[in-house]
């Protein structure tokens, strides 16, 4: 497990899995606004890919996120797109709804870059988020990204359009915390 000040990040478990379905993307609006399609129900039992885990796929790294202390479950992190290449991969996160405006966000993000500078040796780390997502966007600059732009009206959300903003970090601007 990598371990944050408040999170830990840790392989996903089966019993994970219906947890961060009912509380994450059964709800339409988070659902909507998480991912890049439409929402759509699935059918109890389905695996879903943005939570069964693919160990096959080295693009994508998929994480339960757990408070630590009571090692209760709080949400998922992702680190995906991940480019050998170029070295660099986005990061992403989801926490439930009962664990929002707690400060994890920002430990959750530092865990990221932690995991994909020091232990992947990436250079560069990317997040997209939608404008109006102020916990985000905090979170992410309090880890020292920058916003690097804004992709206006690329995202249709519940009816509307809406921009993202483009916040990127680079392996030498990154400022590691004291766990990490």
């Amino acid at each position: 497990m990598l371990r944050g000040e408040k999170v830990g990040l840790r392989a996903r478990h089966d019993e994970d899995i219906p947890v961060l379905l009912a509380e994450l993307y059964d709800d339409v609006v988070t659902g909507s606004r998480a991912e890049g399609g439409p929402w759509r129900p699935l059918t109890p039992g389905t695996e879903d890919p943005r939570l069964v885990v693919d160990d096959k796929n080295p693009n994508l790294v998929q994480f339960s996120i757990v408070e630590l202390g009571g090692g209760s479950l709080i949400g998922t992190a992702t680190l995906w797109g991940i480019d050998t290449h170029n070295r660099s991969a986005h990061i992403g996160l989801g926490l439930l709804p009962a664990t929002r405006g707690k400060g994890y966000g920002a430990d959750v993000v530092a865990v990221l870059c932690h995991y994909g500078f020091v232990v992947r040796g990436l250079h560069r780390l990317q997040i997209e988020t939608l404008a109006d997502n102020a916990a985000m966007l905090r979170a992410a600059e309090k880890n020292g990204f920058v916003r690097e732009g804004v992709l206006r009206s690329s995202g249709w959300v519940l009816g509307e359009f809406m921009d993202e903003v483009l916040m990127g970090l680079l392996a030498h601007e990154w400022k590691p915390t004291r766990k990490s």
